[in-house]
């Protein structure tokens, strides 16, 4: 498998930074999405599909909710991404001073988000290390007035405090998801 050229053409695309919320009962989780995808083009009709590893604290509440809501950041809000790429919600509150609302759907919205999407699972499919979620979206709030977060924008912003752990991370979580995967 020629996984060089396979990163390259991966790491090519500069795709948003999404935060994932959920909450089942008094459990909440929040984390850093690893896809997220537009799924149609019905105006009045709109879906994502939405992958979420299975060994996360957010997976739980998802699956035990049915529900998720996706966040974009603009820059002023790097600090999320440590909060919720870094922190696990077994360990922390990772919604601790952050302003939040319920939506429809009862997922936790994070009001400062510059932009959200509320949204309801319709189909499921487990992969192994992840389970990819098609949903719709029951309600949106956009107010983007700048460009939104990138993942090649945050590693450039990114201070070396904080990329080194998210290399540990990854490549942990890679280990990990491998052995789910075989």
């Amino acid at each position: 498998m020629p996984i060089d050229s396979t990163e390259t053409i991966f790491r090519a695309s500069d795709s948003e930074l999404w935060i994932v919320t959920a909450g089942a009962g008094a459990r909440r989780g929040g984390l850093i999405a690893t896809t997220v995808v537009h799924a149609s083009i019905v105006p009045d009709m709109p879906r994502v599909l939405v992958t979420i590893g299975c060994r996360h604290h957010t997976w739980k509440c998802v699956e035990a909710s049915g529900a998720f809501a996706l966040h974009l950041l603009d820059e002023t809000q790097l600090d999320w991404v440590w909060r919720f790429g870094l922190e696990s919600g077994r360990d922390v509150d990772k919604f601790r001073d952050l302003k939040l609302h319920s939506g429809d759907s009862g997922s936790p919205i994070l009001t400062d988000a510059v932009a959200w999407l509320d949204c309801r699972i319709e189909n499921r499919m487990p992969t192994g290390d992840r389970t990819v979620y098609l949903a719709e979206v029951i309600d949106a709030v956009c107010s983007l007035t700048k460009p939104p977060l990138t993942m090649q924008r945050m590693l450039a912003l990114a201070p070396p405090d904080k990329l080194q752990p998210l290399k540990s991370q990854r490549n942990a979580d890679a280990a990990s998801d491998a052995n789910a995967i075989r």
